[in-house]
């Protein structure tokens, strides 16, 4: 199974950006570790800050993973063209959230996202993505 991890706007950042919020670790020593829980499952990373280099991923992951797991960040909140890119492709798309956006500023509260999502998943730090990735494998056993 392969499975496309994409990472928006200042995800490069984790580790060093604001660790009260976003932990103290980087994703690519966590995805190491998942990868490691999850062998029989091809996870590829991909992160960039800019919003249509984002649209293109999903596009070409939506076509050639069993699913996707993203982390807008604050596009999240703001892009129709990502919203519009997930609509457009078969994969499904699970919503993460490294912190709870519902204990933060009021404009965190709405996802432009969410409602073209097979789910989202919230607050639970960098275990929220491997809480996506079984999210996605209990899908595709159905």
């Amino acid at each position: 199974m392969k499975i496309q991890i994409i990472n928006g706007p200042n995800l490069n950042l984790l580790g060093l950006r604001e660790p009260e919020i976003y932990g103290g670790h980087s994703f690519g020593a966590y995805l190491e570790k998942l990868q490691a829980a999850y062998p029989a499952v091809t996870l590829t990373l991909y992160q960039s800050n800019v919003e249509g280099e984002l649209i293109n991923k999903i596009q070409e992951a939506g076509y050639g993973s069993e699913g996707i797991i993203l982390n807008a960040g604050g596009y999240t909140h703001t892009s129709v063209a990502i919203r519009d890119a997930i609509k457009a492709v078969p994969a499904p798309v699970v919503e993460v959230h490294i912190s709870n956006v519902y204990a933060r500023e009021d404009f965190r509260h709405h996802s432009m996202l969410s409602p073209v999502c097979r789910g989202v998943i919230a607050g639970f730090g960098l275990d929220s993505y491997r809480l996506a990735l079984e999210a996605l494998l209990e899908a595709n056993k159905k």
